[in-house]
């Protein structure tokens, strides 16, 4: 109710309590002339109040800067399954939130081109083994004929030795051709027993160069093998499955996603330390400090409330979807108390207090004005309002701690009055300036 309001109603009261008090026609008339006079005057009186302007008193309270933003909770701790050596693609993937034992598998991955390697390695070392079975076996025979050839030398030497005993009986020509086959034959003796020494040699030399043929083979199927299990990946704890994000897409992962080494897939939190992931805006990061305090109200939580500090900054930003130009920067903060631990993923709204000031004198915004480079607010008073300089101490997107210029309880304009409403103007002196 507005002061003409008040007026108004109060001299209808007095005109009406005179009427029940008097009872004669004619002073009756004359007291309602008088009180018609005093309600016109009463009327134009307010006429020039501050009737059609909200005000806010001056009041002495805890100044807080503050910047609200969502955020959800992590472990603090846990541990972490990656993409092995090789990547590809992934077949099989354990649902986000299910419990899981030790030695479960919680992701298959297919990687072709390994699959590929791996069949041929195997074919190769299979032809290799087989290779040197049917080495041995020609070498061995070789071997048998070699020593063959050396007992039909030998034979056909006792034959050279018991024809030579006739010699004195042949011409000098058959003598000479007799002795020639002689030399042949002792030539052709030395030659297959250099043979028989050197053959087991390079048959040796030739099955040990297949044999590490087949070592140098199995190493590699054995390795690529091992590359394959490794695509098997199982829980080396007992806990809760918590899907990796694919950074692509920023979802989570997902059958037939791509994946790579040392990309995380799979997360099994320790659930008795949780911490607060945040992401900023860029306009909101510059402000956020590395201590501050923050408080957490959770979405799947009514009445739990949980306080922490934030504990870093990544210093680059992502962009919220690829080749926008829209960054936001994650904060960690931690949970220092809450009623309830809240679990992996629980959504929440942060408040992070940026500044706070206890007991001082603090105004909104909307009630300070500029005027000429000054910071000024219109105070109200009897005869209208008075235009006043003011300084300002710290300041939020909602309100500002007026260190000089105002005192408490003083009235002032949320909307900017009239010229005809400002009766008055104050600058600060000089002094109060230069010690502000």
């Amino acid at each position: 109710m507005n002061n003409q309001t008040i007026y108004y109603s109060f001299a209808i009261y007095i005109h009406n309590t005179i009427l029940l008090l008097l009872d004669k026609h004619c002073i009756v008339i004359k007291l309602q002339r008088v009180l018609l006079s005093i309600l016109l005057l009463l009327i134009v009186s307010c006429s020039g109040k501050n009737t059609d302007i909200s005000t806010y008193t001056v009041t002495r309270k805890n100044f807080e800067n503050i910047i609200i933003i969502d955020g959800y909770a992590e472990p603090e701790q846990s541990t972490t399954i990656v993409c092995p050596r090789g990547g590809g693609t992934v077949a099989f993937l354990i649902e986000d939130g299910t419990w899981i034992e030790e030695g479960d598998i919680v992701c298959t991955i297919e990687n072709q081109g390994l699959q590929t390697r791996y069949d041929q390695l195997l074919t190769n070392l299979e032809s290799a083994q087989a290779n040197i079975v049917k080495t041995k076996a020609n070498l061995s025979l070789q071997f048998a004929l070699l020593e063959a050839d050396a007992k039909n030398n030998e034979a056909e030497t006792q034959i050279a030795h018991l024809d030579s005993s006739r010699l004195e009986y042949y011409s000098p020509n058959q003598k000479l051709i007799k002795e020639l086959e002689l030399q042949i034959v002792d030539i052709t003796r030395r030659k297959l027993e250099a043979r028989l020494v050197s053959l087991p040699i390079i048959q040796q030399s030739e099955i040990k160069k297949i044999e590490l043929q087949i070592q140098r083979l199995s190493n590699n199927v054995e390795s690529v093998k091992k590359d394959l299990d490794e695509l098997e990946l199982r829980a080396t704890k007992k806990g809760l499955a918590i899907r990796g994000v694919n950074p692509m897409t920023n979802n989570k992962l997902a059958v037939g996603d791509q994946v790579w080494n040392g990309m995380p897939l799979v997360t099994i939190p320790e659930m008795d330390k949780m911490k607060m992931k945040i992401f900023a805006s860029e306009r909101d990061y510059r402000y956020i400090n590395v201590n501050d305090s923050v408080s957490y109200i959770f979405d799947a939580l009514e009445d739990n409330i949980a306080w922490g500090k934030i504990l870093s900054k990544m210093p680059v930003g992502k962009e919220i979807k690829e080749g926008s130009n829209v960054k936001y920067f994650e904060i960690d903060a931690s949970v220092d108390s809450t009623l309830v631990i809240p679990e992996p993923g629980f959504s929440a709204t942060c408040s992070i207090m940026l500044k706070q000031v206890k007991d001082t004198l603090t105004i909104p915004q909307i009630a300070i004005f500029d005027q000429d480079s000054i910071k000024v607010v219109y105070v109200e008073n009897q005869k209208g309002f008075e235009m006043r300089q003011i300084l300002l101490g710290e300041s939020s997107p909602k309100d500002a701690v007026v260190t000089s210029g105002l005192f408490l309880d003083e009235r002032i304009a949320l909307s900017k009055p009239k010229e005809s409403q400002i009766k008055s103007r104050k600058i600060l002196s000089d002094s109060i300036k230069s010690k502000q």
